[in-house]
């Protein structure tokens, strides 16, 4: 029998995902950091891993968006801009997470399942096609070695692998823009104090600011002042 894939959840402390496991196999990173528990909207991120909720925005302001830093309740998470709501289901051995987005018709956005992995220096990013532009090495994590890139791939979906273990992810958005933030960061952020950290984050948009985002290169609430998206990990 496959062992499934489980998820936990921390509702008071922004919806963040606090683990990702199967079996003994834990794919979440996590560094703590007292100032997580004491964060309130508005204020500069505070990167404690496992995978966070980053809604308008990613960079920009709010930092890292305006729903991590807020307390969700049951059905999601509600500012003066939107309705976040976000259901996750064990199904198969997967998780799945269905989202549901209440806001003005045309409002624009960025969304992005935030999440920083636990990786050996053998793991590699795999993609179900070649990516034009894409330095190949971006896709390996090796040793640390001071640098720190963030980039974006273009698909909707990638898969991790590390030793005998995959993890896959995919976006479903139908009308919207979809792709995959790869932060890189091996030693070289922040400064001073860098440590090591690699990000995997399905998206919704194709730029990290909103606030620099070309006609297609964001989400759209559409007329019926409603989206949803689906988000699959294997």
């Amino acid at each position: 029998m496959v062992t499934p894939l489980r998820s936990t959840v921390d509702l008071v402390h922004g919806g963040r995902w606090t683990s990702l496991r199967r079996g003994e196999r834990e794919w979440l990173w996590h560094r703590a950091d007292p100032a997580r528990a004491q964060v309130r909207p508005g204020q500069a991120f505070v990167d404690a891993g496992g995978l966070e909720e980053c809604i308008p925005t990613v960079r920009g302001k709010p930092d890292h968006g305006d729903a991590w830093s807020r307390p969700w309740g049951p059905d999601g998470v509600a500012t003066a801009d939107f309705q976040l709501s976000r259901t996750i289901r064990h199904a198969g051995g997967a998780v799945v997470a269905d989202y549901r987005l209440v806001a003005a018709p045309g409002w624009r956005f960025i969304w992005a399942a935030h999440a920083l992995l636990d990786l050996s220096v053998g793991a590699r990013l795999v993609t179900p096609a070649p990516l034009p532009g894409v330095d190949p090495a971006l896709l390996s994590f090796g040793p640390d070695d001071g640098t720190a890139v963030g980039t974006i791939l273009d698909g909707p979906a990638v898969s991790v692998v590390d030793g005998p273990d995959t993890l896959s992810f995919h976006l479903s958005a139908p009308g919207q823009p979809v792709s995959t933030a790869l932060w890189r960061n091996l030693g070289g952020f922040p400064q001073p104090g860098p440590y090591r950290s690699i990000g995997v984050e399905p998206m919704l948009g194709k730029v990290f600011d909103l606030q620099e985002a070309g006609p297609d290169d964001a989400a759209v609430v559409p007329a019926s002042g409603e989206c949803s998206w689906r988000l699959t990990l294997t």
